[in-house]
């Protein structure tokens, strides 16, 4: 497997005050990770800026532009009580969505099998019109919006194993059949979305919440009872993985018992789908994990399987 490994160093700049869990040290934590040398396989590139026409094809200019006039220039300004910005934000946001971008490109054009973006700031909270959560820009949705206009993508499916439902990437594509949205979360939990009653105007979104304290055995029990079957029947051209680590028993900011190797078999499970379905083609982006060392350890499983280690 040829696999891809996007990211840039401005994420590394992006903060959001002293004691705020999506902080740098995540994504250098995965970079002394992927460092290992059973990685040094990895194809590796430095995400571009993204383009302001892929940006919209998402996300309206009007907005794109009060991001830009939101940002201070020392400092911090608050969008909502936990996603703030900082004055490197703006340029991790743009290369955070330029990243995905990148990414399609080489695996549609078959340069690579797939890809793992480690950027931040996260983007499946964010909506048409809001930042929440953490996020700016919906990141997974800026990928399957170029996938579709540029490469000609007639379905794309995204798949969200994060903590917390993401709430921004159901809200973008209710109305879309050409795109299957599923995810397994917390739920009751933040953000009060993701019920298996939220089925999208289609019936194209599908949910699969756990209890708080579900382990590795609930969650393969989902994939394997709503989320895969529904991939399948799907047939996508493209699969993104919106791959938040949150879910891992150690994180402090969610309840489920998740462990590492729950991440690399969820992976192998959609490896396979992919190879059947759309000639192996997945972009995994990363969203949440905010125990340094387990999201460390769960993005080693993820990429390690994505090259078929």
């Amino acid at each position: 497997m040829k696999t891809l490994l996007v990211t840039h160093e401005s994420g590394l700049r992006h903060e959001m005050g002293p004691g705020h869990p999506e902080r740098p040290e995540r994504l250098r934590a995965i970079e002394r990770g992927l460092e290992e040398p059973r990685f040094a396989p990895l194809s590796r590139i430095s995400a571009p800026r993204a383009e302001s026409a892929a940006l919209q094809r998402v996300h309206p200019q009007s907005y794109l532009a009060a991001l830009e006039q939101a940002a201070p220039r020392e400092g911090y300004s608050a969008l909502d009580s936990d996603t703030l910005m900082c004055p490197d934000t703006i340029e991790a946001v743009w290369r955070a969505a330029g990243g995905a971008v990148a990414a399609v490109d080489e695996v549609m054009a078959g340069r690579a099998d797939n890809a793992f973006v480690a950027a931040r700031p996260p983007g499946h909270h964010a909506g048409v019109r809001n930042p929440m959560g953490f996020c700016f820009v919906n990141n997974v949705a800026v990928a399957a919006r170029h996938a579709q206009a540029a490469h000609g993508a007639e379905r794309v499916a995204i798949v969200d194993f994060d903590v917390h439902h993401g709430n921004g990437t159901q809200e973008i594509f209710w109305t879309d059949d050409a795109v299957l949205f599923c995810s397994t979360h917390q739920a009751p939990f933040y953000p009060g979305t993701g019920g298996r009653n939220e089925t999208g105007a289609h019936g194209n979104i599908v949910n699969a919440p756990l209890f708080a304290g579900s382990t590795g055995d609930a969650f393969r029990e989902a994939l394997d009872d709503r989320i895969l079957p529904r991939l399948r029947d799907f047939a996508p051209d493209l699969i993104l993985i919106s791959a938040g680590f949150d879910a891992h028993e150690r994180d402090p900011l969610g309840g489920l018992r998740l462990r590492e190797v729950d991440f690399g078999d969820a992976t192998k499970r959609l490896m396979d789908i992919a190879d059947r379905r759309c000639g192996g083609r997945i972009v995994s982006l990363l969203e949440g994990g905010y125990d340094v060392d387990a999201l460390s350890r769960c993005v080693n499983a993820h990429v390690l399987a994505l090259m078929g280690a």
